[in-house]
């Protein structure tokens, strides 16, 4: 066999200041860039100009799935703000033919220039279009669909008799929708969408709104009309031509929910069909604002790149992110289902109804709805207890933002792949950790009475940062006015409703400390967060802050100054007690000498903390004799907070090894995979062996407790499907003579035998290590409609990178997740890397650079190099020549 699995893949050849300021006559002329027939392009920002806005599109596509291209028209409404003779629009690999004026006076042509460097399209008119006046232009184009995940693309998928079926689907954000029609591609541009699209009598058609009409045209073709939009940005446009079948119910709110699949599947869409009925009438009484289209589907799509898009009224997911077998889905596909499908309606308010202005706050679209899938997820689905896993995306955060190359979380970005960039762990997870922070600052009631009021105020409409924060400000200085007892104005402000939930509400802030603005200013404003320092004198307690950085140059941690809403609990009291730290350092009173002081309680906020001197004993002695005494959130944070003092010198390994001996009483799932996920990077940047024996036996009584079955409630079948796994992958005996067993079994059953489902991934792991194994999952693979069961076979294939999976098999969606597995493999990292640096090319043209997939699969595949030789030979970069995307990676190692 060959020493590689990476022939697995056949790769498929693929500032907020405005630009307004001057109309495109008025641009400066040095330089000017040149159209591509040679004329003066009359442009020269990224940016559109804003003297001409869209109000409405009229929009008739046409795609041909035999010939993979298609055909159309769009009807532009204008409205002009400023007289000038130029129409500046975008357009991407479109061609583009018979453009006409509009006028109150009659039609017109108009000349056309292209810049494809900037994705823009000029229309030149012969006289001015003046300000006030309503005009049009009419664009017929052509394209071929796109190979990439991106704009208006092809999908495929293979019946159970084999036969290839095509599916025409699209994904517009962040700028791909200039890739399917000329259009004012950035998220201010609001306008409606009247939709028709031409089908042959054997697909379906479906849009962001409901089917009016369907008409038969030439050729032996139906065109479908579709309502005519919402006000709404580009990148929420949708259509999808297929084969599929669905399945709908009506929400209580009268909003139909159907959910869309390959017919082969469709029987797995029940629990995502209930999940969103459950969750957008959740999301309807929360927000106090109805959910504004008569329909909401949700389609699963062969070939997707992401996990989901929000499209408005048809939301689009990958397989896995949506379909569900009771029988054969486990504990976490369950759990990850629901949050997809939450952070996506979610969205229909957050970031569609409300838009961010511009790229640069792309966290109050993203960093909102990953926090919204854990308040509404908590709400509708408490046995999921989505709670648990809350604190990782606020250390995945940590991980990406304590590295020189992070960015604010509010960043300026002017390029396709600039944005594509802001797609990153900060502007989703980060965001979600501080608005979490927030949120336990003001108070759940004060906090939701302000989002209510931003997403009221700012319907249909563009936002920056500050009008959350004044929002915010608003409701909490009426709070302020009352004194506690919610205040006659909130009453007035927000409705009988929200005055009846907020009262008896008590806040421990004064006025004086509420300018939110000016506290979360520095969350957002500036990159990375604070390492809070506290030495405990007694009574007295002295505390500091920095910025926690992986790095040994001081001028990158110099001028860093946040706003920490600190939260601490002692050994003398189960009272959170509260200090809004505003200053590099400042001092606090007790009002009794304890034994220990926890800060950052259930790690609410999005800090970490050092306890200085021997503050760190304390700690050690409580989780040793009185682990319970604090939550498992706390316990995760400071088994997550004492390894990351580590890696910066502040704290000595043999401190966090012996804080981490009390996880061998552990049961928690939080605490424990953070112990795992702090302990094994040691193990694998060491490359100590006997570490593996360390971290067997630490956990051993707690592996050894484990049943194979699927009992226990969703984060206990979650934390045996981890357990085992790493137990089975480590070759701890017990698993390995348990998943051998089960996998003969299974194998001798021809896959009938049905397997515990959480254990199935480690049965997998083990069962593959054979020729025999690996050819019987193979088939399996091939055969199975079940997503979630396949995702466990390819993780199984993914573990022994001296295997082969052939390109045929699996789809290149996937490349990226498998790849980054076998770089888990300790023999598969180095093959791994070789594949990336050969296929980078394919990889770009299929990927897009910038995107999430790309640089996920250069960090993550580089992540076991831990030499001074590994990092020069990425530095030196064997990337054809895309060295400079990856400057951060580099930087990343070399923070540590």
């Amino acid at each position: 066999m060959l020493a590689s699995l990476l022939l697995l893949v056949v790769l498929v050849g693929a500032s907020h200041s405005s630009p307004a300021a001057q109309t495109p006559d008025q641009r400066p002329t040095k330089d000017p860039p040149i159209a591509t027939n040679g004329k003066r392009f009359p442009w020269d920002s990224m940016r559109l100009p804003k003297t001409i806005t869209p109000v409405h599109y009229d929009l008739s596509i046409h795609p041909n799935l035999t010939s993979l291209d298609f055909t159309g028209v769009v009807s532009i409404e204008l409205d002009v703000h400023e007289d000038t003779s130029v129409v500046i629009l975008h357009a991407k690999q479109l061609q583009i033919s018979n453009v006409l004026l509009v006028t109150p006076e009659g039609t017109k042509p108009l000349q056309v220039l292209e810049y494809p460097p900037s994705h823009q399209l000029a229309l030149l008119s012969d006289s001015a279009l003046k300000k006030g006046v309503k005009y049009e232009v009419q664009l017929e184009f052509a394209a071929n669909l796109s190979e990439s995940f991106h704009g208006f693309y092809r999908s495929s998928y293979h019946t159970t008799s084999g036969e290839l079926r095509t599916v025409a689907s699209t994904q517009f954000e962040a700028t791909y929708a200039r890739g399917a029609f000329p259009c004012f591609d950035e998220p201010a541009f609001k306008a409606n969408y009247t939709l028709r699209i031409i089908r042959e009598p054997r697909h379906i058609t479906i849009s962001n709104m409901p089917k009016v009409k369907t008409v038969e045209v030439q050729g032996g073709l139906l065109e479908d009309h579709f309502d005519t939009t919402v006000k709404m940005s580009t990148y929420l446009v949708a259509y999808i031509v297929s084969d599929f079948l669905s399945v709908s119910k009506i929400t209580k709110h009268g909003v139909k929910i159907s959910v869309y699949a390959v017919p082969e599947k469709i029987e797995q869409t029940t629990f995502a069909l209930d999940a969103a009925v459950k969750l957008l009438d959740f999301y309807d009484d929360y927000f106090d604002i109805p959910y504004p289209l008569p329909k909401q589907d949700l389609a699963a799509i062969p070939d997707f790149q992401s996990g989901a898009m929000e499209n408005w009224g048809l939301t689009t997911y990958r397989e896995t992110a949506l379909l569900f077998d009771p029988q054969k889905s486990s504990a976490s596909d369950k759990l990850g289902i629901t949050k997809i499908i939450a952070h996506e309606l979610a969205h229909q308010w957050f970031g569609n109804l409300v838009t961010m202005e511009w790229w640069d706050d792309l966290w109050l679209n993203e960093g909102f709805a990953k926090f919204m899938e854990f308040i509404s997820v908590d709400a509708t689905y408490p046995e999921l207890q989505v709670d648990d896993v809350f604190l990782d995306k606020c250390f995945e955060a940590m991980e990406v933002d304590s590295l020189s190359s992070t960015h604010p979380i509010s960043t300026s970005v002017e390029n396709p792949a600039q944005i594509q960039e802001m797609f990153d762990d900060v502007s989703y997870d980060k965001g979600a950790c501080i608005l979490n922070m927030l949120r336990d600052y003001l108070s759940p009631t004060v906090f939701e009475i302000g989002i209510i009021r931003y997403l009221k105020r700012f319907s249909y409409q563009n936002t920056v940062n500050s009008n959350l924060w004044e929002s915010l400000t608003n409701v909490s200085d009426v709070y302020s006015e009352g004194r506690g007892i919610c205040h006659l104005k909130i009453k007035l402000l927000m409705g009988i409703r929200m005055w009846v939930f907020c009262l008896n509400t008590q806040k421990w802030f004064s006025e004086a400390e509420l300018d939110i603005k000016g506290i979360m200013d520095t969350w957002t404003l500036q990159e990375g967060f604070p390492l809070v320092t506290v030495e405990v004198r007694g009574r007295e307690v002295r505390l500091s802050q920095e910025r926690y950085l992986k790095t040994d140059d001081p001028s990158l941690t110099d001028g860093f100054l946040w706003q920490i809403p600190l939260t601490y609990r002692t050994s003398s009291s189960t009272t959170i007690h509260r200090f809004l730290l505003t200053a590099k350092s400042d001092v606090l009173y007790l009002p009794e000498e304890v034994e220990w002081v926890k800060f950052n309680v259930d790690m609410s906020g999005y800090y970490m903390v050092h306890y200085a001197g021997d503050g760190w004993s304390p700690i050690i002695k409580l989780l040793q004799h009185n682990h319970t005494a604090v939550s498992s959130n706390d316990r995760a944070s400071l088994i997550h907070n004492i390894f990351q003092l580590v890696s910066v010198g502040k704290v000595r390994l043999d401190t966090a090894l012996d804080l981490s001996l009390y996880l061998s009483k552990e049961t928690e799932i939080m605490a424990v995979t953070q112990g795992f996920g702090e302990l094994v990077p040691l193990y694998k940047l060491m490359e100590k062996r006997d570490m593996t024996s360390f971290i067997v036996d630490l956990f051993r009584r707690l592996i050894d407790r484990q049943e194979w079955t699927d009992s226990g409630s969703v984060s206990e079948r979650m934390l045996r499907s981890y357990l085992l796994l790493f137990a089975c992958v480590r070759n701890y005996a017990p698993c390995l003579t348990k998943a051998t067993q089960l996998f003969q079994q299974w194998k001798d059953s021809d896959g009938e035998m049905s397997l515990p489902v959480d254990v199935s991934m480690a049965v997998f792991v083990i069962g593959v290590r054979t020729p025999e194994g690996w050819d019987f999952l193979l088939e399996k693979y091939r055969q199975s409609l079940q997503m979630s069961v396949k995702s466990r076979f390819k993780w199984g294939f993914s573990s022994h990178s001296h295997q082969i999976l052939r390109g045929e098999v699996m789809k290149t969606q996937d490349l990226p997740g498998v790849v980054i597995s076998i770089s888990k493999n300790p023999h598969g990292y180095k093959l791994a890397w070789d594949f990336l640096q050969a296929n980078w090319e394919k990889l770009i043209e299929k990927f897009e650079l910038g995107s999430t997939s790309v640089s996920r699969m250069v960090t993550d595949v580089t992540n076991q190099y831990s030499t001074r030789e590994m990092l020069d030979e990425v530095s030196e970069g064997r990337l054809n020549g895309i060295q400079n995307h990856f400057n951060f990676l580099i930087k990343k190692r070399s923070d540590y």
